[in-house]
């Protein structure tokens, strides 16, 4: 006995000496390894809100729906199948095929000891309480006599009563089942400018729109906790180590919730009626330069991508470079005054046709020949008439070019707005040395160089600021973690015409619409001065480069005699009807309308100037 018992002695004191010596540094870094837990703590992502404060995106509690996989073994359950019978109980709940939860459940041979699954992420809390109580059901149902009886039994051999599985009554398959509190991304307002908002991707990730475009300041930085644990479970006295996330900083925009309901209605209303491809609304405040609505047709649900197409998700009134057509005519008679070079009141004949490098040139309707006003070339939307004044801004025609291109590059015309916003283009303009033969005569009434809707509104802005452009906006400000709310910059600003040609221009853009003559006439509203110009321009397909269709388009500015927004309506591919005045111009006076009673904008105090837009030989 003496000798074993000192035999025993001798092994033990050998395996201290290995553990506290030989193998002491490997043990203690492998157990420091093992000893400390590391958990994210993540940042609450920041809300995006309208002017007012109505949320438009923010951040709700949810859950992920987590699993350890070794614990549905047949050793762990004594089960030949848990992962299926868990699967058939948790499918319904989350909303996902039984056959990819149970793969989830399964070890696999990349990770054969594998503790963590995530079955689903940012689930309701509704999600997360009935597999509470599933589980909770299922737990009591299998701690009765008959089941602990046969948990008794397992242990023992076969001859002796032992079994090798349990009946599946005795076994909790959702034993393995947990949670981590998390959240989603709620849009309250749901399709409300949901293409200016944009969305986020399954991991909470800014993907589209404004949520992409200020992904870093919405998002904060995650934070970090860490804990001992041993066996699984957390050693609470052996301490840890915690930093907090900061959260993200919330979002104002200068977007008007009740203008951005008034201009979507509007514009799905008629994209419909038109049987069009698509339309956008843009409203912008004309001292400011801020977007007060952008509405585009048709949009989505950023609560319901799957029911979206792909070509929805975008914002096309920024992302779009559509040709302007009529509407850019404003820019040419802004240069023409302007410069010198004519005056409301020169007389311009316009013929039928007009001969011009190697193109004959038409207007939108047979006529004999006209006897106008410059007023009454933009008020009858002439395109020989335009080619006409324009031809007067230099001694020849390249000289000429180099004028209204100057003009075109202060309007803001293929440069960026200054939003930043994802994918927005910045149009195409060509040098004026690369204008081809006839795009030199195009490019007066607006074909032949392209823009988004934006840049569009921005034009008619200007000349109602009275010359000034001012950079359009569309964040008023942040607010950050702590609280602070800090506005943003105002827009930068530079004139482009001066005042007195501001004032001309806008009286003639009256006769657009007071005018019986004139293409606006569906614009009016009454109690207002309203200025404004159409545009149907020949549109390009994107997916062949070759024209197909129209644009079809309306922009104006109210009350004229004191201005104080703008609203562009752009309607593409329409197929009932494609005059700007006949699908746009209604949308224009609705909207307008709506934008001038919630702003509560007085009438106008006097009457419109009517300039005659004719003349007799």
């Amino acid at each position: 006995m003496t000798v074993c018992l000192g035999l025993v002695f001798v092994i033990f004191a050998g395996r201290l000496v290995q553990l506290q010596l030989l193998d002491s540094d490997a043990l203690a870094a492998g157990a420091g390894a093992n000893k400390y837990v590391r958990v994210s703590l993540p940042a609450e992502r920041g809300s995006i809100t309208a002017a007012d404060g109505t949320v438009l995106a923010t951040s709700v509690d949810a859950y992920d729906i987590t699993a350890d996989p070794t614990m549905f073994t047949p050793e762990a359950t004594h089960l030949p199948d848990a992962p299926e019978q868990a699967a058939a109980l948790l499918a319904p709940i989350l909303g996902q095929p039984k056959e990819k939860l149970a793969a989830a459940l399964h070890l696999n041979a990349k990770n054969p000891k594998s503790q963590y699954a995530l079955l689903t992420a940012r689930q309701e809390p509704k999600a997360k309480a009935q597999i509470a109580d599933l589980k909770a059901a299922l737990t009591k149902q299998t701690d009765t006599k008959v089941c602990r009886g046969q948990r008794e039994l397992l242990g023992k051999p076969a001859e002796k009563g032992g079994r090798q599985f349990l009946d599946t009554a005795c076994v909790n398959p959702l034993a393995g089942v947990f949670w981590e509190q998390s959240t989603r991304r709620s849009y309250p307002a749901n399709g409300l400018a949901a293409n200016l908002i944009g969305f986020v991707n399954s991991e909470g990730t800014g993907t589209g729109g404004l949520e992409l475009q200020y992904q870093q300041q919405l998002a904060g930085e995650d934070g970090y906790s860490t804990y001992a644990s041993a066996g699984g479970r957390r050693v609470a006295t052996a301490g840890g180590n915690r930093q907090d996330a900061v959260p993200g900083s919330d979002l104002r925009l200068t977007v008007n919730p009740d203008i951005q309901w008034a201009a979507q209605r509007a514009i799905t209303d008629q994209v419909s009626n038109a049987g069009a491809e698509k339309g956008y609304v843009v409203v912008q405040d004309v001292k400011t330069g801020q977007v007060l609505a952008m509405a585009s047709s048709p949009g989505f649900n950023p609560n319901d991508l799957s029911s979206a197409r792909a070509d929805q998700l975008g914002n096309p009134a920024l992302q779009d470079a559509y040709e302007p057509g009529s509407t850019a005519k404003l820019m040419t008679m802004a240069a023409v005054l302007d410069t010198g070079s004519a005056n409301w009141d020169t007389h311009v004949t316009v013929p039928n046709t007009l001969q011009r490098s190697d193109r004959v040139f038409h207007d939108d309707v047979d006529h004999e020949t006209w006897y106008l006003t410059l007023a009454g070339v933009l008020a009858k939307s002439s395109n020989i008439g335009t080619i006409e004044a324009a031809e007067h801004l230099g001694p020849t025609q390249a000289e000429a070019n180099k004028v209204l291109a100057g003009y075109l590059d202060k309007f803001g015309i293929g440069k960026p707005s200054g939003l930043g916003f994802p994918g927005e283009t910045r149009g195409i303009l060509a040098k004026p040395e690369d204008w081809n033969g006839s795009q030199q005569y195009t490019i007066p009434f607006g074909q032949g160089l392209s823009v988004n809707a934006l840049q569009a509104t921005s034009v008619f802005s200007t000349i109602a600021n009275g010359g000034v452009r001012v950079a359009p906006g569309l964040v008023a400000g942040t607010t950050g973690p702590d609280g602070r709310f800090t506005p943003a910059p105002a827009g930068a600003q530079s004139r482009v015409v001066t005042e007195a040609t501001a004032k001309t221009l806008t009286e003639m853009l009256e006769s657009v619409v007071t005018d019986e003559q004139g293409t606006g006439t569906k614009a009016q509203i009454p109690g207002y001065r309203v200025a404004g110009k159409t545009g149907t321009a020949n549109r390009v397909d994107p997916k062949t480069g070759k024209y197909s269709g129209y644009t079809a388009s309306f922009i104006g500015f109210a009350p004229a005699d004191q201005p104080r927004v703008t609203v562009s309506c752009v309607i593409q591919d329409p197929v009932n009807g494609h005059f700007g005045g006949q699908l746009c111009g209604p949308v224009f006076k609705q909207v307008m309308e709506f934008t001038l009673k919630t702003l509560q904008v007085p009438p106008s105090g006097s009457e419109a100037p009517n300039l005659p837009v004719d003349w007799k030989p």
